[in-house]
């Protein structure tokens, strides 16, 4: 291998290489060909994400959920009375996560005055979610399908009005609670 290029010369492995040297020694020592084997094992295993990396993740994914939340409180104005009537959606990591925010969004009309950035930041979040999965969890799970309330909202899609305020209210507290389960995120 050239110094500092990262091109090596031949065609075999380096495993190949070494273990021919210790066997070709005449003393191949069991103990450093079972160490080494366990190590070119480990070596093939993807790496988890760096506990930094995971801490950085979760704060923005916070910072950004926040800032979501206020925005919804500030701007959904929900007629008195109206409640939700079954528990959050659940948090299963990212995969859920996004297909839930994103069955939410897909729910919300434009035609509703102020959801514009309301739906533009549940994209930018689900948007960070999915790009960071994709970086960083080795095992790429499929998104999980639709299940809970979220499932029987979009059964009733034809009430666009109703439909909508009550996904901005599901969104409001779906993010309420990822918000006190940030270590969910870390589950790829």
């Amino acid at each position: 291998m050239e110094p500092n290029s990262g091109i090596q010369h031949g065609h075999q492995p380096r495993h190949t290489v070494l273990f021919s040297i210790l066997y070709n020694s005449g003393t191949m020592d069991y103990t450093l060909a079972l160490l080494f084997s366990l190590l070119q094992a480990l070596s093939l295993c993807t790496a988890a994400p760096l506990p930094t990396e995971v801490v950085k993740m979760k704060s923005k994914v916070k910072w950004m959920a926040e800032q979501l939340v206020v925005r919804l409180d500030k701007d959904l104005q929900v007629p008195a009375g109206l409640t939700l009537s079954q528990p959050a959606d659940d948090l299963d990591g990212p995969a859920s996560i996004v297909t839930v925010l994103e069955g939410y969004n897909s729910l919300i009309s434009d035609t509703l005055n102020g959801v514009s950035q309301v739906k533009l930041d549940i994209s930018s979040l689900t948007g960070y979610l999915n790009q960071w999965r994709q970086g960083h969890c080795s095992e790429q799970r499929p998104k999980p399908p639709v299940s809970g309330p979220l499932q029987k909202l979009q059964s009733r899609k034809e009430f666009i009005h109703t439909v909508s305020i009550e996904a901005l209210m599901r969104v409001k507290e779906f993010l309420n609670l990822l918000l006190k389960n940030l270590d969910h995120l870390e589950t790829c």
